[in-house]
């Protein structure tokens, strides 16, 4: 059963419980609003999909204040509901409201009659409203195990990879691709500098991120994002939408896909940064401490890749001058 079914029925319940007319629960999004996750109504006049930001009607105040609210003689000169259509809300005569612990939202209940709730309601709806984050801890932390998993079966095959596939071009288009599938990133690609240090150029991708760019395009090495890495050798994430699309990856000139979701990270071999690994997205993919470890780990499999193959040669070349 889906997380939006649980929560459905469960409102179902709270409405039974306490005789209310609706039921709406509240989870926040990324841009910092709140979208109604679930509701349960007797009524047909539910504004599905409503968005309300902090201290925007009764439940914005809720999740603005971080305290609950209760009103027994409601009318819409005291505040706003913000989820019915139709002229629904001028029949609401009684309202409570609870917040969700940690900014994880608002639970609410109305009713028809004035003077329904209590305060002893209102304990119980923050009963409830504890019940409905512990489900959701729950269905979060099931979720990291499995993406902890994904995370350690993809290193695996990067390791198998890295004994198993010796040539560097098809070993480097199996690496991306795992990494891609198992961070959930569009598109994965490296990009390495040129021996002079002057221009970094895209070593391989899943997906090309500069549209129309030749293969061997050349970036200065101080430009855009990229640059930055190479040039202090530290990661960069961003995972906001508005500032990693306004951010130039490749230099203000340079034009990519609107990418929500950056994670780059300095390739080191030999104490300095030949490559950059770059993870990207037009999607708001969450940078959790898990998948910054991840991408870490990968980057690290792929130097020490670097680092044999750059020995390897230099085995054979002097093996052939014996």
């Amino acid at each position: 059963m889906s997380c939006k079914a649980i929560n459905q029925q469960l409102l179902g319940i709270i409405c039974s419980v306490f005789d209310a007319h609706s039921a709406v629960l509240f989870l926040p999004e990324e841009a910092g609003s709140y979208s109604m996750a679930a509701s349960f109504s007797l009524s047909d006049k539910i504004k599905k999909g409503a968005v309300i930001a902090p201290g925007q009607g009764l439940a914005g105040w809720i999740i603005r204040n971080r305290e609950p609210l209760l009103i027994n003689n409601f009318d819409q000169k005291r505040g706003v509901l913000g989820y019915y259509e139709g002229g629904e809300e001028s029949r609401v005569r009684a309202f409570m409201g609870c917040p969700l612990d940690r900014d994880m939202g608002v639970l609410c209940l109305d009713s028809m009659r004035t003077y329904s709730f209590s305060a002893k309601d209102q304990k119980i709806l923050h009963q409830f409203a504890q019940f409905i984050v512990g489900l959701a801890e729950d269905r979060d932390q099931r979720a990291a195990d499995g993406s902890l998993s994904g995370y350690y079966r993809a290193l695996q095959a990067i390791s198998m990879l890295r004994t198993k596939t010796p040539r560097w071009t098809t070993f480097i288009d199996g690496f991306l691709q795992i990494v891609a599938e198992a961070a959930g990133m569009s598109t994965v690609f490296l990009t390495v500098r040129d021996e002079n240090g002057r221009h970094y150029f895209v070593e391989g991708a899943t997906r090309l991120p500069v549209r129309g760019a030749s293969p061997d395009q050349a970036y200065p090495i101080g430009n855009g994002i990229i640059g930055w890495v190479y040039k202090n050798g530290a990661p960069v994430f961003s995972g906001d939408r508005e500032s990693a699309s306004s951010m130039p990856l490749f230099g203000k000139d340079v034009v990519t896909a609107p990418y929500a979701t950056l994670a780059c990270l300095p390739l080191l071999v030999h104490r300095r940064t030949r490559g950059v690994l770059v993870a990207a997205d037009e999607r708001g993919v969450p940078l959790s401490d898990d998948l910054k470890a991840f991408l870490a780990m990968a980057t690290g499999n792929l130097a020490l890749f670097l680092e044999n193959l750059y020995l390897k040669n230099r085995l054979t070349s002097a093996a052939g001058k014996e």
